[in-house]
């Protein structure tokens, strides 16, 4: 009996040895991956390191995916690959996903949002039950990755509503999913079908466009030397001065952006000519300082500057436009702000170079619009 019992104690002993060491393996393992930098390099140390985290029991999978937290792209491909792997392995040979440790990883919110969805994509595969029960609750996630299946969960049921004639019960799921939609296509979709249920929406009021500007131009733009041009509103902005503009005198105008996408049409107010560059201005008020993302949508060339700092230039045309095209971090100070535009047109005449067009909108890092205090 005594030496049954020491052989116990020693098991356990090596049991708990033999633990340590697979951790401190890892560890150093994960460190590898995280260490690979930009352009690969370190890549030859990774490869070693993957293969000795993809050869991990699925108890890991969590500590793998907390590698992600801060992780560049480079080694959050190596670590996605390494936690497919380990799973399908695990579910080939019919062992279990440690569910409970992952939907505990998914509700801290702290975590990279991309290995917050892989996880509920390693839940839904072994629980779907589970999965769904997550998502119920991921209406309002701060991860687009998560929120954007809540979402389509609430379509869905509206859709389903709408086919068996309860209007009233899909109203109510699509405007839900309305308030909680941060991508273009769903909130297009959604606003297509309040219309057809005979409750339209707001589409400009949704995407919190920029509508109200003052715009001057034309100024000249000859051979494309006027996106480098310093004309005077980059200078002062004085909404009663005269400039001599590409054909003649030129100031200051009121115009507003039109539609449901808030595009601001610099042809209309400034004449449909080419080889020119024009100015929008605006103010936006604050009621506190924030980070915010000033996303444009454009097809020009373009400068915008936010509180007199320019923030960034695309001396490129005609590329193609589509909302939130470009996403530009700024921080805006307590109370007003402005912000220019300066937009140009090269010398195409193709029908499909003719327009000089913008929209923007100021949002959070999510996509969700921040109006100005003062409407």
């Amino acid at each position: 009996m005594k030496n049954f019992l020491v052989c116990l104690l020693i098991a356990a002993c090596w049991g708990g040895f033999a633990e340590g060491v697979a951790a401190a393996t890892l560890n150093s393992a994960l460190a590898d991956l995280r260490a690979v930098g930009p352009e690969g390099s370190g890549n030859a140390i990774a490869s070693a390191a993957w293969k000795e985290v993809a050869g991990s029991d699925a108890k890991a999978l969590p500590k793998i995916l907390s590698a992600m937290d801060g992780s560049n792209e480079l080694t959050l491909n190596w670590l996605r690959a390494a936690v497919d792997a380990i799973a399908g392995r695990t579910l080939q040979s019919g062992g279990k996903l440690p569910v409970a440790a992952l939907e505990r990883f998914i509700r801290d919110t702290k975590h990279n949002p991309r290995a917050r969805r892989l996880a509920y994509e390693l839940v839904t595969r072994a629980s779907p039950e589970s999965g769904a029960k997550l998502l119920a609750k991921m209406l309002d996630d701060p991860s687009t990755e998560l929120r954007r299946d809540a979402v389509q969960r609430v379509m869905d049921e509206a859709a389903r509503s709408s086919k068996a004639g309860r209007n009233a019960d899909a109203i109510g799921s699509y405007e839900s999913a309305l308030r909680s939609a941060r991508d273009v296509d769903q909130i297009d979709g959604i606003a297509k079908e309040l219309k057809t249920l005979g409750k339209p929406v707001e589409l400009p009021k949704v995407f919190g466009w920029l509508t109200q500007w003052k715009v001057i131009g034309p100024f000249d733009s000859t051979g494309g030397a006027g996106f480098e041009k310093v004309y005077p509103p980059e200078e002062r902005i004085d909404f009663n001065a005269e400039y001599d503009g590409k054909s003649g005198k030129v100031r200051w105008q009121e115009f507003a952006a039109q539609g449901d996408y808030g595009v601001l049409d610099l042809n209309k107010p400034c004449g449909a000519i080419k080889e020119v560059a024009g100015y929008a201005f605006t103010e936006f008020s604050s009621d506190k300082a924030r980070p915010v993302e000033l996303r444009l949508g454009c097809k020009n060339a373009w400068k915008i500057w936010l509180n007199g700092k320019l923030l960034f230039a695309r001396d490129e045309y005609h590329r193609g436009v589509e909302i939130d095209q470009y996403r530009l971090a700024g921080e805006l100070k307590p109370g007003r702000n402005t912000i220019l535009l300066k937009i140009c047109q090269n010398h195409q005449t193709e029908d499909w170079t003719k327009e000089w067009e913008f929209q923007l909108r100021i949002t959070d890092a999510l996509g969700t619009p921040i109006a100005s205090a003062k409407n």
